[in-house]
């Protein structure tokens, strides 16, 4: 029988160490996510995205699939060539 990815995820949270590491991911994988949706949303590919910002495309790709800590100025450069603005907050 296969299992979802959500069905193993759920399994994986009930371990504290797990749950621990997996929720001190989430702010980057909302910031991946925002990204994505607005990049979506104007229609644009990495490359023009690199092309308006001044970003080179492979950083935005890093960026994107979570293999870069990008610093909030960059954030913010991303969010203007996109037409955004960022909101950070803390809950």
């Amino acid at each position: 029988m296969s299992r979802s990815f959500r069905d193993t995820l759920n399994e994986r949270l009930k371990n504290e160490e797990f749950r621990k590491e997996y929720e001190a991911l989430e702010p980057e994988y909302q910031l991946i996510n925002a990204m994505l949706e607005a990049r979506k949303e104007k229609n644009m590919t990495q490359q023009q995205l690199a092309e308006v910002t001044g970003i080179a495309q492979g950083d935005i790709s890093k960026i994107e699939n979570g293999c870069a800590n990008p610093s909030l100025k960059t954030i913010e450069r991303i969010a203007e060539g996109m037409g955004k603005r960022v909101k950070l907050e803390f809950v």
